[in-house]
């Protein structure tokens, strides 16, 4: 095996890519049928993926679409892994959850009540 592989398994190459921990992870999200390559289901985590697919899948809240760019031969570092794909998912707006928390001006005491609403009214995003 001195070449290069041309093909590889879905749930091998997602593994490589560093996109899911654990290669059974992989597999699994791959089984479910959630993934696309180029557009069509897939439901076997042994389908091949090969350089110039786009691939569409869960991961955690998100949803991914990458271009594959390269095969890896290892589950090397990070930026080796970061090497073999291009991501296209359009950037993600921001969420009223992204908001950064209220600092307290009074101390290390507890929150008093109309600390404790405003502290609620940031968390939802809501203005006063």
């Amino acid at each position: 095996m001195t070449e290069t592989a041309t093909r590889l398994r879905l749930d091998k190459w997602l593994w490589h890519a560093r996109f899911f921990k654990t290669r059974s992870l992989a597999a699994k999200v791959a089984a479910s049928g959630s993934c696309r390559i180029n557009g069509n289901p897939v439901s076997k985590p042994a389908h091949a993926v090969v350089a110039g697919d786009v691939l569409t899948f869960p991961q955690a809240r998100d949803i991914r679409v990458i271009r594959v760019v390269a095969m890896g031969e290892r589950r090397g570092p990070a930026p080796e892994a970061q090497a073999l794909y291009e991501d296209l998912s359009p950037p993600e707006p921001k969420t009223a959850m992204d908001v950064p928390p209220v600092r307290r001006l009074e101390g290390n005491s507890r929150p008093t009540k109309r600390d404790r609403r405003k502290l609620d009214l940031d968390r939802r995003g809501e203005v006063e």
